[in-house]
């Protein structure tokens, strides 16, 4: 076995160790075409950036990928910077479990890809990028302090970073370690709002699925959400809030399922006079993505519609609010489109979340207008338009959305910022310089 499959199969609490034997506290891989693609900041670790560079599936040029151990709790913790021509990077701050650090590095750099796509798409002048912490499964999770000290670490990492990436909510962290983020940085949004902040995004996130289902059944001419049954994949702050919109809309039934047994029970106990059957599940199971239904709302984790997955499928509709949700985009967009089932790209959709902590770092105003265009009908880079234009294309080309939208984003990416240019990358070359990796 060669040392990059070595380290990239190493569980992320054996790699920590690896780090520490080295006294290794901080690393990065950087792209540069001068020195012949990814590099990093330690020789020891370059067959990872070997390994990443030469993927063809998730990495796509990535800027910067930045690493470090938090100061007490042996937690990894990462920032990901896909593509920052259109401004700093900006996404959200994911604390997951991950088996590898291939699990840990993949989910990275598309979850950061992702973010330029969806910021590019919003007409958003920011850049792609994300955050993502291992979480340790020998740290109770349940102690606030700790959990706190691993948030201010987060913090004072991206302080360090200068601002080339500017970081939010994600799935695994709420607007309370937001807060503790706040604390060690200025480089955070949706902040709690007796901080200045506008708080949890996950209600606006959830509009903005709404309206994409509604783009979707007003393309494939089935009417209005009123009547149709909707199975959702995930019941937490995004999920959760979308059952009770769709519920809002008339829904017939929706078929749910979390892991969490205290937040289904939560939302079953809340939601008691709904026509909503709801399960706790075990970690891999997926029969919710089986069930009949009019409309399929992936609302957890990504790389859920995959060959394995999709031929179970039965909806007519996908559409919801997690990240990545195809395992490999070109093969499984491709997939979906012969089955004969509409998928609405999650980045189109899903974007509210963002366009919210994006505009706050400009200061925040309730009922913000330019906020609020993004969930109007009339509005060309609206949700609702810009899921019926990728469709229609779709139809038009006989090409998957998917594929469209990535590719409509991928320009838009490209164009560089009309007041600070590409600042993103000359921060990062400006970090490199100083050997940010030794501090």
């Amino acid at each position: 076995m060669d040392k990059t499959a070595k380290l990239i199969d190493l569980s992320p609490q054996a790699f920590i160790q690896f780090l520490k034997k080295r006294h290794i506290s901080r690393f990065f891989f950087v792209y540069n075409e001068k020195r012949g693609g990814l590099y990093s900041s330690h020789r020891i670790l370059q067959p990872i950036a070997d390994f990443i560079q030469t993927d063809q599936r998730d990495f796509m040029g990535h800027e910067g990928l930045f690493f470090q151990l938090s100061q007490y709790y042996d937690t990894l913790q990462g920032v990901f910077v896909h593509r920052t021509n259109r401004g700093q990077a900006i996404g959200g701050v994911r604390f997951w479990h991950y088996d590898t650090m291939e699990d840990f590095i993949r989910d990275g750099l598309r979850l950061s890809k992702g973010m330029t796509r969806k910021n590019a798409l919003a007409g958003l002048w920011w850049g792609g990028g994300k955050g993502v912490m291992v979480m340790n499964p020998s740290i109770d999770q349940n102690k606030k302090e700790v959990v706190a000290s691993i948030y201010r670490d987060f913090g004072a990492m991206l302080t360090s970073l200068r601002g080339c990436f500017v970081t939010g909510e994600d799935v695994g962290t709420n607007v309370g370690d937001i807060a503790n983020v706040f604390c060690s940085t200025r480089f955070t949004t949706c902040i709690p709002k007796a901080l200045g902040g506008s708080g949890n995004p996950s209600i606006l996130t959830a509009k903005g699925i709404i309206c994409g289902m509604e783009a979707g059944l007003k393309f494939t001419g089935d009417g209005s959400l009123t009547g149709k049954t909707v199975a959702v994949q995930g019941m937490g702050n995004v999920g959760g809030t979308l059952i009770r919109f769709l519920f809002e809309k008339n829904v017939k039934k929706v078929i749910a399922s979390d892991l969490d047994r205290v937040l289904v029970h939560r939302v079953v106990r809340e939601l008691a006079d709904k026509n909503l059957a709801a399960t706790v599940i075990e970690r891999g199971d997926d029969s919710i993505l089986k069930v009949p239904c009019d409309i399929l709302a992936p609302c957890a984790t990504g790389a859920i519609l995959n060959p394995k997955t999709i031929p179970d499928i039965k909806a007519k509709i996908i559409c919801g609010a997690a990240n990545n949700q195809l395992q490999d985009p070109e093969r499984d967009d491709l997939l979906l489109y012969k089955k004969g089932i509409t998928y609405i790209p999650d980045f189109i959709t899903n974007r509210m979340g963002i366009v919210n902590c994006a505009n706050e770092q400009y200061g925040f105003v309730k009922d913000d207008p330019f906020v609020e265009r993004h969930l109007s009908t009339d509005w060309e880079h609206s949700i609702y338009q810009t899921t019926l234009n990728i469709l229609e294309s779709s139809q038009t080309t006989s090409e998957p959305p998917a594929r469209i939208a990535m590719r409509e984003a991928d320009r838009l990416s490209l164009e560089t910022h009309p007041i600070f240019g590409h600042r993103g990358r000359q921060i990062i070359d400006s970090l490199v310089t100083d050997r940010w990796h030794e501090y």
